[in-house]
């Protein structure tokens, strides 16, 4: 059985192809990369309210949020949810340090 992401990234890609009038995400595909953007701006600032109010439904609605749109970005990249995971698991059982370290300077 395929995860919750896995059948999230299968209906995102979908919708590349959907009518912009019949979809949320398909109409954000057709706004193109800035609208994409903007929604990820506004749910990752939600995402903060909602912590800062202290409120654990209101968090975990707002991640799924700001997951969700992460994901829109991913699949109008041409990316998937493995390629995230398959990062973190190279980050896994480094120190935050370690990984930072290794990236250089930027």
């Amino acid at each position: 059985m395929n995860s919750i992401l896995d059948q999230l990234a299968d209906v995102l890609e979908q919708r590349k192809t959907a009518d912009p009038d019949s979809s949320y995400v398909s109409s954000l595909y057709a706004k193109g990369l800035d609208a994409i953007l903007k929604k990820i701006g506004e749910e990752a600032t939600e995402t903060v309210m909602a912590a800062k109010d202290g409120d654990a439904d209101k968090i975990v609605y707002e991640v799924a949020d700001l997951w969700f749109h992460s994901l829109v970005l991913l699949s109008h990249q041409n990316l998937s949810p493995d390629d995230v995971l398959e990062e973190l698991g190279r980050r896994f059982g480094l120190s935050g340090l370690e990984e930072k370290a290794s990236r250089g300077k930027n």
